[in-house]
């Protein structure tokens, strides 16, 4: 299977896993609704994020808050599809983690900028905590982001040992 082959299914499958469980989420849990899982460890609750990030920017304008968010998500997934089209152009390797890490980056934030152009916020749902600590509730998409990057740091720190 080509890098590019596997990207885009990566891609496509973070995108389709994202858009089925928001929209799940947005025509069956009303919002902030709470649905325990796992007491006092995981909820299943319905919140619509109008910022970037952990609601960076949600007390912001909602116009301003669109285009920048949606401007800066275009430049960057511009950015990221020219990497993984031309990872060696780009002064970087194809490996399978880099190619990964790439593919779920910007698959989730394909997933995010639909979510952004469409109704304006972003569906987030999954919402965890730790003892007393409660971790801002993220989605599919956000996961895909977090590993995605995780993955690019890894990469960065092998191949700089090697």
């Amino acid at each position: 299977m080509s890098a590019r082959f596997r990207s885009a299914v990566i891609i496509a499958a973070v995108v389709v896993l994202d858009r089925i469980t928001k929209i799940y989420i947005r025509t069956h849990v009303s919002p902030f609704d709470v649905h325990p899982v796992i007491a006092g460890f995981f909820n299943i609750i319905h919140t619509e994020n109008p910022g970037a990030a952990f609601g960076m920017l949600a007390d912001s304008t909602f116009a301003l808050r669109r285009w920048l968010l949606l401007g800066v998500s275009m430049a960057v997934m511009a950015i990221i599809g020219w990497i993984l089209w031309r990872p060696a152009r780009a002064g970087l390797g194809d490996g399978v983690l880099l190619q990964t890490g790439f593919a779920l980056v910007l698959g989730g934030a394909l997933g995010n900028f639909i979510d952004r152009a469409g109704p304006g916020t972003v569906t987030d749902f999954l919402q965890f905590f730790f003892g007393s600590y409660e971790f801002p509730s993220f989605n599919v998409a956000d996961s895909a982001i977090t590993i995605g990057a995780g993955l690019l740091i890894i990469d960065l720190w092998t191949t700089r040992k090697r």
